[in-house]
Parts: C-alpha cells; structure tokens; sequence
C-alpha cells in the first residue's frame, strides 16, 4: 500500500514544484525587495560621487584663485570630497550584487542629474529671473525627463534572480549567446582600435564605443564579484573557486583601459560631448552584455521590456538635454590666421605653408622649419651670419630672395 501510494504522492507534487520555479521571478516578493535595495544604492552612490567631485572641483578652484601655497591634498574640502567618493563608489558596487544588470547601469543618470543641479544652485554669477529661466530651461526638462526614466526603469526594470555562486558564472561563461557576444565584441573592438592608433580616426564616436565596449565587461566582473562577495559573506564561502581571481583581474583591467581612453577622449572633445554620448553607448553596451550574460529579461513579458526600453529611451533624452546646455570651452587662438578673410592668399615657399596651422603650434609667429624637425613648437628663429667681402668661401645666407619680374 505505501509502495502504490507513493508514486501518486511524488505525481502530485511535481507539477506544484515546476510551477513554483516557474513564477518564482515574478510573485516573489523578495525578490522585488532586492530591486529596490539595489536601485537605492545605486541612486545613493552616483548621488554622493556627484557631490565628492563636485567638492573635490570646489577645493581646486578655491585654491587657484587665492594666495594659499598649500596642495590641493592638504586641505580638508578634498579629502571629505576623497572619502564621499569611496563611499559612493562601495554603494554602486555593492548594488551590483541585489539587482540585476540591466537595472542598475541606466542608473548612473542620477549623477548627471545631481551635477546639474548643483551647477543651477552654486551659480557665481549675477543672474535675472527671466534670463535663469531662458538660460536653463533644457536644464530642467532634462533633469524631469531623466527622473521619469529613472522612475521607468526602476518600475519596469528585470526582475531576474540568481546566487552569484561560482558554478552559476561559470556556466554562464561558457553558454554559447556569451561566447558568440564575445566574439563579435573582439572583432568590432579590434576594428575600433585600428582605426583609432593606424588611421587616426579620432571622432568621439570611435573611442566612446571603445569606452562603451570596455565598460561593458567591466559591469559584467563587477557584478560577478560583488555577487560573489555577498554570497560568501551570507555563509557560503566562495572565493576559493579560480572563476573569482578570474573576474576580479578582468575587472581591474577593463576598468584600467577604460580609464584611459576617457582621458584620451577628454583631451580632444567638450566633456558635456563625452557625458551625454559616452552615457548612452555605454548603458546600452552594458544591458546587452546583462542580457547575453546574465539572461536579465529571461521570462519577462513584452510590456514590462517595452516600458524598460521607453525608461532608457526618456533618460537618454533627459540626459542629453542636461549635458547640451552646458557651457563649451573657447579654445585659446595664439595668433590670427592669414587665411581668415575670405579671398586673402598664403605665404608659400614651394608649397609649404609660412605659417602653420591653429593644431600644429602654439607660439606667436612660428615658423615651421623646412628640415622636418620635430620642435615645431618653438618659434624658429633665423641665424646671424656676418658678411665676409672678398672672401671666396662665403656661405650662402640662411634665408631666400626671391626675385620678382615685372610680368609678376
């Protein structure tokens, strides 16, 4: 009898338990708990980095415009400014480890948000009521566009759950929708970076989609790690398995060479360009990689993606509004072009120009040596050389006369 009655019970009970992993994701309400902890820290994070660059911005220009001779690492506006950074940077990683993916990274247009806000409000200048508003208005549509697709995105963002344990990355790592991610990435990274250092194609796009590739597996180890992290801080010990060492060196890197690219970017473009473009290649890069690594939107219906994808949609647009209104640098012009009035001509000699171009140096009236040397950013200067009469091993003079005939 309890032979017979057995195989019904285990019949009965398996139809319960699929179901059961089945709606888990969606009827869970732990699982929306750690949404909202993970957004939390992350808002909170690029909220406080915001205010610790701002400040460290604020110790700066204070020390420039008086006449203390101390470091800028020697008064105490940086260091505050140094350790709300750390903080914010702990409270974005570790937010990497309760929400998914696809849910955090959009999030970082809160620091956006909260530079703008603290540019409209630390204003140093005299300003009216109707030029503030003239003047900043993109400001504020920007800032109400980039908080609803915040709103959007918290709302109707993946609610995919999974223990960072290190079998769980590893298979992850090994599924073929990574490894052909991956591949694909590789190529069009390589690409990239050829036509970045031999064809010298230094557009903004070129190296942001670098940035934006990079950052990607950045985001990818980053919550691998956390995740990791966290599990073994619950009781489960996971760092002892190799695939941790693995992503934290990874993470390390990617962030390295990300890093330097920034710089490089910053070197050439407006850094509102690099803000609003490098937020949206980035976000993008970053919820295809979560998509393809961690399967975020994996049982999710189509409402709930077509509202995630209209969130990042309105926070692209918010943000690119913020960072449109921002002022653009005036670049310094040493001296006035010759070819600047239409209709004017160049000194030539065979060619090459007298003076050179506006990229090519930076002093007042240098000239461009015709030896092909490399300072030509030092203005060139002509050599005395003394006139010896009657002697027949004279040399010749260091410049050229150039004869005029009367047809010219």
């Amino acid at each position: 009898m309890e032979g017979g009655n057995s195989p019904n019970l285990q019949l009965q009970q398996l139809p319960l338990a699929t179901a059961a992993v089945s709606v888990q994701p969606h009827t869970d309400s732990f699982s929306y708990k750690e949404n909202l902890i993970g957004a939390l820290l992350a808002i909170f994070g690029h909220l406080v980095i915001s205010i610790a660059l701002n400040l460290q911005k604020y110790s700066h220009i204070r020390l420039a415009g008086s006449k203390d001779p101390r470091a800028y690492f020697k008064t105490k506006t940086w260091w505050c400014g140094l350790f709300l950074l750390v903080l914010g940077e702990l409270g974005v990683f570790a937010s990497y480890a309760f929400a998914p993916l696809s849910l955090i990274v959009p999030l970082s247009a809160v620091s956006v948000i909260a530079s703008a806000i603290i540019g409209i409000i630390f204003i140093k200048e005299k300003w009216k009521p109707k030029d503030f508003l003239r003047r900043y208005v993109l400001s504020f549509v920007g800032c109400g566009l980039a908080i609803v697709g915040t709103y959007l995105l918290i709302t109707f963002g993946p609610n995919s759950h999974e223990k960072m344990t290190g079998e769980n990355i590893t298979r992850h790592l090994v599924s073929w929708p990574f490894l052909l991610y991956m591949l694909v990435e590789i190529i069009l990274f390589c690409l990239l970076l050829y036509f970045y250092k031999e064809k010298n194609a230094n557009y903004i796009v070129v190296i942001l989609l670098l940035v934006a590739l990079l950052g990607s597996m950045t985001v990818v180890t980053v919550k691998a790690v956390a995740g990791m992290i966290v599990v073994s801080i619950q009781g489960n010990l996971q760092l002892d398995y190799p695939i941790f060492y693995i992503m934290l060196v990874c993470m390390i890197a990617t962030a390295i060479f990300q890093a330097s690219f920034l710089a490089q970017a910053s070197q050439l473009y407006d850094s509102s360009q690099i803000a609003s473009i490098g937020y949206i290649l980035s976000t993008t890069m970053a919820i295809t990689a979560g998509a393809t690594f961690y399967l975020d939107f994996t049982g999710e219906d189509i409402l709930h993606i077509c509202m995630f994808a209209l969130g990042c949609l309105i926070a692209f647009l918010g943000v690119f509004l913020i960072t449109r209104n921002r002022k653009k640098s005036v670049p310094f012009e040493p001296y006035i072009s010759m070819d600047a009035m239409t209709g004017m001509q160049n000194m030539h000699d065979k060619g090459i120009a007298v003076q050179p171009d506006l990229k090519a140096s930076f002093s007042y009236g240098a000239l461009e040596n015709n030896d092909s040397m490399p300072e030509i950013y030092t203005p060139a200067t002509l050599p005395i050389v003394q006139e010896q009469h009657g002697s027949k091993g004279i040399s010749a003079p260091p410049y050229r006369v150039l004869e005029h005939s009367k047809k010219e």
